[in-house]
């Protein structure tokens, strides 16, 4: 008697650990959000319900970092696994440099990189890309339907991705034009009024990329699916819905914002900023409103994160606190302290919200303090899946810790090769973290060391009373960096030179 209780007790624990394993997932990436944006990590004037009840429904990392510190190298580490040492794309350089066949669109990774999505693909799952790519034009290797997606509809081009109201999308290999009277994504207006309407046209291109998330959610609920969701929100230019900017107070800009630091003038900066933000976090409620309706929702991994961290300084000596586009991150504390913006490999640049949840598997209303990034998302996916993933992964499983609710010991360093910004690298080693700044000019930094753990902002060089840690990191690049003439990157005093 007591062994047939032991057996229908196991049989039941069998059963509902089954039913928790996911059958879809649903990866949101946000573009250009940066770490202190979110309700939920501590933003205090910036309203996202919808992500802040994500994650009281599941996970929040607290040091998460994206794969690199701009748009395109970031979604390559993300989508193939590889850190930037050993990455294809490691910078956001145009397709037709290379490849002048090709107007529009990132340079592409080529037929032999072996992403995420084609393992998907493999296993049965349907795929879909929706949102902004920038791995490679259509019609090139990097074309997202021969990278794995069954579906593609968005942007690919990033340049484009600059106005919210373009002339076209794409779906697949068609374009389909959206706007007969686009809005470019950089003007300026020096003098007059600066008028909202003056910047908006027909068809507003999140409506029409979220309906097509919704459509495919609805049309694929019966059958495992694998949903990329690459948003564009908050990256300028700033086009929010006005009806979004209006919920925020008047008081809070006292004059427009002209288009000096780039991209396009908008008369109420601040509250269009936090309107694109708040816009971002209804997209995320309208994806979980279409997983309940569809009956899926308990039964998909979400996970929410961002590409590389909030928009840099812009260069407006009369107003330093003004960024690109017309962002202030000063004034909502957009880094949460940290040090330094996109483009850059502090953690201001790199350290990311990161949310997962998946009832059953995922504790409710949990952080966790796992140093992780990018280049993690592949095995970790496979693992989630019971997927055979591929040899020579950079990253780790963090399966185990997000569902043990556990912080976990990484084995791994992490490393960043970025030759954009001057030319930087960084790798993490526990709780260490050593910079390596303007290498690609004349006069190449010294090497910079962090205690993360005690110094997050970054404030406190420790590299001389540690030179057994910057050895132990240029060991690590030399290593780790492999050749890559189309983005070429030397970090002098590497032990193999």
């Amino acid at each position: 008697m007591r062994t047939s209780i032991l057996t229908l007790l196991a049989a039941a624990w069998f059963i509902t650990s089954a039913s928790a394993a996911p059958r879809h997932v649903v990866f949101i990436l946000a573009d250009d959000l940066g770490y202190g944006e979110l309700g939920c990590y501590g933003q205090k004037k910036i309203r996202t319900p919808h992500i802040d009840q994500l994650a009281a429904e599941g996970t929040r990392f607290t040091h998460h970092y994206s794969g690199a510190p701009v748009c395109a190298p970031a979604r390559c580490v993300l989508l193939t696994g590889k850190h930037l040492g050993h990455a294809e794309i490691r910078g956001n350089r145009q397709a037709s440099i290379s490849l002048p066949q090709f107007k529009q669109g990132q340079h592409p990774i080529s037929a032999e990189a072996l992403t995420l999505a084609e393992v998907f693909q493999k296993t049965g799952h349907a795929t879909a890309a929706i949102g902004k790519w920038g791995l490679g034009p259509v019609g090139s290797t990097g074309d997202p339907n021969k990278q794995g997606f069954d579906l593609f509809f968005g942007y690919n081009c990033q340049a484009v991705a600059h106005s919210f109201f373009p002339r076209f999308l794409w779906r697949n290999d068609q374009q389909i034009e959206i706007n007969p009277k686009p809005i470019p994504g950089h003007l300026r207006k020096p003098e007059g009024e600066v008028r909202m309407e003056d910047y908006q046209a027909q068809n507003y291109s999140p409506t029409l990329m979220m309906a097509e998330a919704e459509q495919f959610i609805d049309t694929h609920k019966d059958k495992p699916f694998f949903l990329y969701l690459a948003l564009i929100e908050p990256h300028v230019a700033m086009q929010p819905p006005l009806e979004a900017v209006n919920e925020y107070p008047a008081e809070w800009d006292k004059q427009p914002y002209r288009g000096q630091c780039g991209y396009l003038p908008h008369p109420r900066p601040r509250a269009g900023y936090a309107a694109m933000i708040s816009d971002l976090d209804r997209h995320v409620g309208r994806v979980m409103k279409a997983l309940e309706k569809a009956g899926i929702a308990d039964e998909t991994l979400v996970i929410f994160t961002s590409d590389n961290g909030t928009t840099h300084r812009g260069g407006d000596k009369a107003n330093p606190h003004i960024g690109i586009g017309g962002v202030d991150a000063d004034f909502f504390n957009s880094t949460a302290g940290l040090r330094g913006f996109k483009g850059s490999v502090y953690e201001g640049g790199l350290r990311v919200p990161m949310i997962a949840r998946l009832p059953g598997s995922i504790k409710a209303g949990t952080t966790n303090d796992t140093p992780s990034y990018f280049a993690d998302w592949f095995p970790t996916l496979c693992a989630a899946f019971e997927m055979d993933p591929p040899a020579a992964l950079d990253g780790e499983n963090l399966w185990p810790a997000m569902t043990g609710n556990t912080s976990a010991t990484r084995q791994k360093p992490m490393l960043w090769v970025y030759p954009e910004y001057g030319g930087q690298v960084a790798v993490r080693i526990g709780n260490m973290k050593a910079i390596r700044q303007s290498l690609a000019t004349r006069k190449p930094g010294e090497w910079e060391l962090y205690d993360i753990s005690a110094d997050p902002s970054e404030t406190k060089d420790i590299a001389r009373a540690h030179p057994e840690v910057i050895e132990q990191a240029a060991k690590v690049l030399s290593e780790e960096m492999s050749p890559n003439p189309l983005f070429p990157l030397k970090v002098p005093g590497l032990p193999q030179e």
